[in-house]
């Protein structure tokens, strides 16, 4: 998907809804377990009740991965069934060089044909060229995460006062475009989501962490939108774990809904 579709479908479903199947199949209700697939069932309802509600699904990789063989065949379903106007993201984190690049480049975009993956900046442009190279498709730099512990290296104050993320911000955005290069901002780092700006005004901001995680929807709009929206927000338990009962679609389709119109008025 590029980025006039995506901005489109932004503007045309009034919403910057990302939904996360970050789906455990210890956390599904347990009537699914009936099911031949009970991963890919469970995907398969919320996806159906969420779609009007979201452009884009983000599926963490390592949900999927854990269960060896058949995860990877639920991925596939997963990814296969998911309507074509709404952006696939593979929450996969990948960080290697050389030919391994190459071949997680190959195995998100060719093989499993995600729009988009995240990817870790650590190793350098190495690491990130083989992504940059697959037409039409989206490579997510892990900018700026929520967790505590990037404080460890990510907030590391380097010799002319910047800090290491602003760097690794500033290098990465040169060496794609607006088009192709988007970066993950946890949405409690809102400090810093001034300066974000200022660096990388008009990327694509992929933004976890607004919800159960202790974002706030107004902050993260106030600071991060820009002409052309801007923004995905991330949203994975708040909607899918909504309910463990059998109205567990149900409850995630008002769950989505609800942010959806949250949304819509910064939209407007």
């Amino acid at each position: 998907m590029d980025r006039s579709t995506l901005i489109n479908q932004i503007r045309e479903k009034q919403t910057f809804l990302c939904v996360g199947l970050d789906t455990d199949p210890d956390l599904i209700p347990d009537f699914l377990n009936e099911f031949e697939d009970p991963v890919f069932e469970f995907n398969k309802r919320i996806i159906d009740a969420t779609k009007n509600h979201c452009v884009s699904y983000k599926l963490n990789i390592a949900f999927y991965e854990a269960m060896g063989a058949e995860g990877w065949n639920t991925l596939k379903r997963t990814i296969d069934y998911i309507p074509e106007n709404i952006l696939t993201i593979a929450d996969a984190k990948r960080g290697d060089i050389g030919n391994t690049a190459n071949k997680y480049a190959q195995t998100f975009f060719k093989t499993y044909d995600f729009d988009a993956t995240t990817v870790a900046p650590y190793m350098g442009k190495d690491s990130i060229s083989p992504f940059l190279e697959h037409e039409g498709k989206w490579t997510i730099v892990l900018g700026l995460t929520s967790n505590p512990g990037s404080a460890h290296f990510q907030k590391k104050q380097l010799a002319d006062g910047k800090f290491l993320f602003e760097e690794v911000i500033k290098q990465t955005a040169k060496w794609g475009s607006q088009s192709n290069l988007m970066f993950v901002v946890g949405a409690t780092q809102t400090e810093e989501l001034k300066t974000i700006r200022e660096i990388i005004p008009n990327h694509f901001l992929l933004i976890p962490g607004v919800g159960a995680q202790g974002g706030s929807l107004d902050e993260v709009c106030r600071l991060a939108l820009n002409k052309d929206v801007g923004i995905l927000i991330n949203s994975s338990r708040g909607i899918i774990y909504a309910s463990k009962g059998l109205d567990f679609d149900k409850a995630a389709g008002d769950a989505a809904k609800s942010i959806q119109q949250s949304m819509k008025v910064y939209l407007d």
